[in-house]
């Protein structure tokens, strides 16, 4: 099983956006979560590591978003993050060119990040995503 650590950050972000800019058969593998479906886990707890690790490539250190070959919207000061399912199902099943993650993070990990992205960044929701919320979600 292949884990992913701090130092694997660079390399995911390139192969991303790599697949992101291939076509249409990359993009539905990558919106699918095919590319992190051969056990391939990320090893980082934490809320903050994990924002690091996974998704600050894409949605920048400041949680701000950019735009380039593909566009990553701004988690920073975003009122979709107020009901805590929406980054949770975000996170798991993906959208557009953002790829599932579900496979790659157990259900503490989802909740980790989903509440350190909502509790930083200039959001400051306070209720808590548990990874007992998140396994329903799988669902």
């Amino acid at each position: 099983m292949l884990k992913f650590n701090k130092h694997h950050a660079p390399w995911l972000a390139a192969a991303l956006l790599a697949v992101v800019s291939l076509g249409a058969q990359a993009q539905a593998d990558l919106r699918s979560g095919t590319i992190f479906s051969s056990g391939m886990k990320f090893e980082e707890k934490d809320g903050e590591s994990l924002y690091r690790g996974i998704c600050q490539g894409c949605h920048m250190p400041d949680a701000k978003g950019a735009q380039g070959a593909g566009a990553y919207p701004a988690l920073a000061d975003d009122p979709r993050l107020a009901a805590k399912a929406y980054p949770a199902i975000m996170v798991l099943k993906g959208s557009r060119a953002m790829p599932s993650f579900a496979m790659g993070l157990d259900d503490a990990q989802v909740a980790a990040v989903v509440n350190y992205v909502r509790s930083h960044f200039g959001n400051s929701y306070r209720d808590t995503l548990s990874a007992a919320e998140v396994k329903a979600l799988r669902k």
